[in-house]
């Protein structure tokens, strides 16, 4: 047993339950972030499952035993998603849906079930948060990716080298077999990529439109780097990240068609702390292809020191060749208290209220290394599941 999941001793319950009211405030932030005024019906699921963390006994002391850098609340909701896909036959399983599926109707029945299969379930749900981390795949961000990505293309008019920083099952290393679709104001779209790709990825576009091409840059090699790369060949592996993403009938349809992808094209991923491992990375890209650094929802866990490091790694890199880094991070320290970006870019007025306020979104931002010498802004930002994209005008 974890030391953080042992019985109390004396003069602990005050902790645990101070434990359990920060767990509670980061899973009911989470899912406001997913009920907003207006949300696709499909999102109830999600906001459902992490008020139940919230408010579910067993769920919230669950969430709270274990430790704060393992993102308590997701964690649980990815256990309850995988044990119930284990257990089909259970009340709870009907509510979560399935890859080319259409989204349960919330009939008002699941405060009850997911309840009873927390009880029911305990143990297995304690072995599973034990025994895995939180990672969410999340294809869909691409989309924010991809108009940064564009704008590097025309200016340096060389093939890209994408480097996937966080990479996990290598998803976004095939951003180039996705279609793209931005649903601006008006009823007007900015399409990308082949209309009949597996991979069907939109979202609705705020502010300026961005620069979407027509085809994705040309993508001359591919790696991803993670402490722990995921081989989606393996049927446990498998369900555990399918179970990461969050229970939304498009969510979990687009992880399936990207994870065939990148099953049948494959990328190369190395093994190791990006900041151990990064250097030799980027030696081995083609000298002729421009290195890209994708960084999405990765950065944001890193301490101030390992971002320090980071940034005086990139600093040296980029004294041999142009570096680019692409970031889709929340503010951060992570919760309301957060007031910058990990890639120190200022963010326009009102963000940082908006973000304690409990609106949850990843900046998107852009910086540029040359020589050492480094520029960068923040082009934009976007749900965390790329439902809405918000982007900037260029300046």
């Amino acid at each position: 047993m974890d030391a953080d999941a042992a019985p109390a001793a004396v003069g602990e319950p005050d902790d645990a339950a101070q434990r359990e009211k920060v767990v509670a405030e980061q899973a009911l932030a989470v899912a406001a972030a997913w009920s907003p005024p207006g949300a696709p019906q499909s999102w109830w699921l999600t906001a459902a499952a992490l008020t139940a963390v919230a408010r579910d006994d067993v769920l919230r002391a669950l969430a709270a035993s274990l430790p704060p850098d393992r993102l308590p609340a997701l964690l649980v909701v990815a256990a309850l998603s995988r044990q119930a896909a284990l257990r089909p036959d259970t009340a709870l399983a009907r509510y979560f849906p399935r890859p080319g599926g259409t989204q349960p109707a919330d009939d008002g029945g699941f405060p009850v079930a997911v309840a009873a299969f927390a009880r029911q379930e305990r143990e297995a749900l304690a072995a599973l948060c034990a025994g895995h981390r939180y990672q969410m795949n999340e294809v869909a961000r691409c989309l924010d990716v991809l108009p940064v990505l564009n704008g590097i293309a025309a200016r340096d008019r060389r093939p890209l080298a994408l480097v996937d920083l966080g990479t996990g099952a290598g998803l976004a290393l095939h951003l180039d077999r996705f279609a793209y679709t931005y649903r601006l104001a008006g009823g007007a779209a900015l399409t990308c990529g082949d209309p009949g790709a597996t991979v069907q990825l939109d979202c609705a576009v705020h502010g300026v439109a961005p620069d979407v091409p027509q085809r994705v840059p040309p993508i001359l090699a591919r790696i991803g780097v993670d402490v722990e790369p995921h081989d989606l060949a393996d049927p446990d592996t498998y369900g555990w990240l399918a179970a990461c993403v969050p229970p939304e009938a498009g969510a979990v349809t687009r992880f399936a068609a990207a994870a065939a992808i990148t099953r049948s094209d494959g990328a190369r991923a190395v093994r190791g702390d990006l900041l151990d491992v990064l250097e030799d990375a980027v030696a081995g890209l083609p000298e002729e292809a421009t290195v890209c650094l994708l960084d999405t929802y990765v950065h944001v866990f890193l301490p101030p020191a390992q971002l320090a490091r980071f940034d005086a790694l990139l600093e040296r890199l980029s004294r041999t060749r142009t570096i680019e880094w692409i970031s889709v991070d929340p503010l951060v320290p992570l919760g309301p208290d957060a007031d910058s970006t990990v890639q120190g870019l200022p963010v326009p007025d009102g963000w940082v209220e908006h973000n304690r306020a409990g609106g949850v979104f990843g900046v998107i931002g852009h910086v540029s290394l040359r020589d050492g010498r480094r520029t960068g802004r923040v082009v934009g930002r976007a749900h965390p599941s790329a439902a809405w994209l918000e982007w900037l005008p260029a300046r």
